[in-house]
């Protein structure tokens, strides 16, 4: 049987995560100083005046070197709990895993031949 009062910690417990991040916002709205001056709105860089513009065009190679580092790391994090309870999932879960991991060696040798991991 489906009985409500069972739920009342989890519903007390979302209330309170709610409510506790709104009271903090409106009250640092209420509480911060308001002052928009010149050095308010200036932008700030380690203390120094800046020199320049702001919107500076980064080489690709940046993104693409980060783009491979985040799926080598979520291959990572995919493979660490097969790794864990290899003895209890089988042959099949090893096939998928040797799947994936081909899979995943195939695109850095595509990137590799691309010149995604050149950094000059």
């Amino acid at each position: 049987m489906f009985l409500l009062y069972e739920y009342d910690l989890f519903w007390a417990f979302l209330i309170i995560s709610s409510v506790i991040p709104i009271f903090a916002f409106l009250i640092s709205g209420v509480l911060a100083p308001i002052s928009k001056g010149p050095e308010k709105l200036s932008s700030y860089e380690s203390g120094i005046e800046p020199m320049g513009d702001a919107w500076l065009q980064f080489r690709i190679c940046y993104y693409m070197f980060a783009l491979v580092f985040v799926v080598f790391d979520v291959e990572t994090v995919f493979l660490y709990p097969w790794a864990m309870s290899f003895d209890v999932l089988g042959v099949s879960v090893f096939i998928e895993a040797l799947i994936f991991v081909l899979i995943l060696i195939i695109g850095s040798i595509y990137a590799w031949r691309k010149g995604a991991l050149e950094w000059s």
